[in-house]
C-alpha cells in the first residue's frame, strides 16, 4: 500500500519505489503561489531523504498540470507579492528572488530522476518547472506557454538557462518572444517532450520509465550521473567532465556494487545495488562550488 503525505497544495504518494507528487489545487487550475513553492520544495526534500524512492513523477490533479502564477491571489501587484521585505537581514537580490527559480533550482539538485507527466495546461511556471526534470511526457491534452512577455515581464524559473539547452535558441526565442500557447504535438516536434499519450496512459508510461531505472541501475550511480550531465552543460571545456568522471569512476570502482555488477554480467544474472544516496555517496560529492543564495 502506498504511503501518502498531504501538504496544503501537494500530495506525495510513495509506493513500489516511486514517489508521485501531485499538484493539488484543481479548483484553481493548480496555479502557483508561495505555499505551493514551499510544499514542492519540501516534497523534493522528502524524496531525496527517502532511500526507498528511486524515481519521482510530478503531475497535476484535475484538468491542469499548473496554470501558472495565481494572479487572482496576488493581484496586479503580483511581483511585489513575491518580495520578502520583512527579511532585513538579507541583501536586496536575495529578497527579490524569483519564486519559480527557487523551485527549479531545487529540482535541479534532486538526487533522484524526475519525470514530468503533464496532464493538461502548463503555462508560465507550469512550463518552466518541467525544464529541470529529466523526462517530460505529455497527455494529448497538454498545452504549454512561456507567456511572460504578454504580461510585460520576462522569463522565470531559470528557463533562460534550461529552455535553449533543451529545444535550441531559435525555438526558445520563438516561444518566449511570441508568448503563445502551443500544444503537445509542437512540444514533441521541438524536443521539449519525449512522448505524447492518451490521458489514461500518461501515468503508466511515466511509471514504466521509473521502473526501468529502479529495476536495473544503482541509485548512487544515477545520482552522480544526473548531477554530472546537468552541471556539465555550463562547463567551459570537456576537461571538466573528464575530471569529475575520473574521480567518480575511481571512487565507484572500489565499491562492492561495481564488483557485483561485473560478476552479474559475467554470470548472466541481475546485479544487487544496496548502496544508498543518504550514506554511500563518494567523499567528493557534491563537487561544485557553493552557489549564490545557498
Amino acid at each position: 500500500m502506498a504511503a501518502r503525505t498531504e501538504f496544503e497544495t501537494v500530495i506525495v504518494e510513495v509506493g513500489d519505489g516511486i514517489a508521485t507528487i501531485t499538484i493539488n489545487r484543481p479548483d484553481k487550475l493548480n496555479t502557483y503561489n508561495f505555499q505551493m513553492m514551499a510544499d514542492l520544495v519540501h516534497a523534493f526534500d522528502l524524496t531525496d531523504a527517502d532511500d526507498s524512492i528511486g524515481a519521482v513523477i510530478v503531475t497535476g490533479a484535475g484538468k491542469a498540470f499548473c496554470g501558472g502564477l495565481d494572479l487572482s491571489e496576488a493581484g496586479v501587484d503580483s511581483f511585489e507579492y513575491f518580495r520578502r521585505p520583512e527579511r532585513r537581514d538579507l541583501g536586496e537580490l536575495e529578497r527579490i528572488r524569483d519564486c519559480g527559480g527557487i523551485l527549479s533550482l531545487r529540482i535541479f539538485d534532486s538526487l533522484k530522476p524526475v519525470i514530468a507527466a503533464c496532464n493538461g495546461a502548463a503555462v508560465g511556471i507550469g512550463s518552466t518547472m518541467q525544464l529541470p526534470m529529466d523526462f517530460r511526457l505529455a497527455s494529448k491534452h497538454a498545452k504549454y506557454g512561456f507567456v511572460f512577455a504578454r504580461r510585460g515581464i520576462v522569463v522565470e524559473g531559470c528557463s533562460s538557462y534550461f529552455l535553449p539547452r533543451i529545444v535550441g535558441v531559435p525555438t526558445a526565442l520563438d516561444w518566449c518572444y511570441s508568448g503563445r500557447v502551443f500544444g503537445a504535438q509542437e512540444a514533441l516536434e521541438r524536443g521539449m517532450v519525449q512522448s505524447i499519450h492518451e490521458p489514461e496512459d500518461l501515468l503508466p508510461a511515466a511509471r514504466a520509465i521509473a521502473r526501468e531505472i529502479i529495476d536495473n541501475t544503482a541509485p548512487v550511480s544515477i545520482a552522480i550521473t544526473r548531477q554530472a550531465i546537468w552541471r556539465m552543460l555550463g562547463a567551459d571545456h570537456p576537461m571538466e567532465a573528464h575530471k569529475i568522471e575520473s574521480r567518480a569512476l575511481h571512487a565507484r570502482g572500489q565499491t562492492r556494487e561495481v564488483k557485483d555488477g561485473i560478476r552479474a554480467f559475467l554470470e548472466k544474472r541481475e546485479a544487487h545495488f544496496p548502496d544508498t544516496v543518504s550514506k554511500d555517496m563518494p567523499s567528493f560529492f557534491p563537487w561544485w562550488e557553493e552557489r549564490p543564495f545557498a
